[in-house]
């Protein structure tokens, strides 16, 4: 729609439960809570196409929400033990068992197992992020950052990042690759093939840092212990506003998208432009 500017908006999983949303440029809440399990342990999260995957590890589900309302679509979706990190994309949908080690495969709509051991014999996975038909995860138990195709599971790199001190979030974008390290309080830049360190402290000082989402070149990131997300510049790592959002229960998960509209209408174009290559090719 020319002449209209739409936003973006940070959803975030909080410990008692809830998941909050806020404006991704002023940090203002537009609905906190969102939604609210009445129970704790919401960590992971994922957005795409209006609708919002939460993973509760107390409850050993996986809900679909509206991520505009809020309003339940299922509750129970997905059925495993200790969901943690959740991706989307295709329709699929890819979930951490923290205590089981493993990453199973779901469809996004129906909840349906495609594999629940897609991935196995992990050490306390974390959250995920699938990029380019990968899976990558942060095993927090052996300190490492692992590859794998989101398809087969087969292994492309099982510690394509080593050495981290308790790594919990990833977020990947072209050949670039961030990690953070909760226990050191940093962010690490890591090349995505080679898992060559860039910059091992591109972001230093941070509190317990767990959520990493890469939005328009900036990195957004959540700072369990203080209660905050903290915004900085991907690529030099200088802090744009470290408490952009403050005032949170212990956060863990974060996700920045497009107002859910916009990201609908994204996904159709997509569709429709996919549609005329395989028209034309016919």
């Amino acid at each position: 729609m020319p002449g209209t500017v739409r936003g973006q908006q940070i959803y975030e999983t909080n410990n008692n439960g809830t998941v909050g949303e806020y404006n991704a440029t002023t940090g203002a809440a537009i609905n906190a809570p969102l939604l609210s399990y009445n129970s704790s342990g919401a960590v992971g999260l994922a957005v795409f196409g209006g609708n919002l995957w939460v993973g509760n590890y107390f409850a050993n589900t996986v809900g679909e929400y509206n991520a505009t309302t809020g309003a339940t679509i299922n509750a129970s979706l997905v059925s495993l033990s200790t969901p943690f990190g959740i991706a989307v994309s295709g329709g699929n949908l890819w979930v951490t068992s923290n205590s089981g080690g493993t990453i199973g495969e779901y469809n996004a709509t129906t909840g349906a197992t495609i594999n629940a051991s897609l991935v196995s014999g992990l050490s306390g996975p974390q959250l995920i992020a699938v990029s380019a038909g990968n899976l990558f995860v942060a095993n927090t138990g052996a300190g490492t950052i692992g590859e794998y195709n989101a398809t087969t599971g087969a292994a492309v790199n099982a510690s394509l990042v080593s050495g981290l001190s308790g790594p919990a979030g990833v977020a990947v974008s072209g050949g670039n690759l961030w990690v953070t390290n909760y226990s050191a309080g940093t962010i690490g830049e890591y090349n995505a093939i080679t898992g060559a360190t860039i910059n091992s402290s591109l972001i230093s000082g941070l509190s317990n840092p767990a959520g990493i989402a890469l939005y328009g070149g900036n990195l957004f990131v959540i700072n369990n212990t203080n209660g905050r997300i903290g915004e900085y510049n991907a690529i030099t790592g200088a802090t744009i506003n470290s408490s952009l959002v403050s005032g949170l229960n212990s956060p863990y998960g974060i996700a920045v998208v497009p107002e859910p509209s916009t990201l609908a209408l994204g996904a159709t174009a997509l569709l429709l432009i996919f549609a005329r290559r395989f028209v034309t090719k016919v």
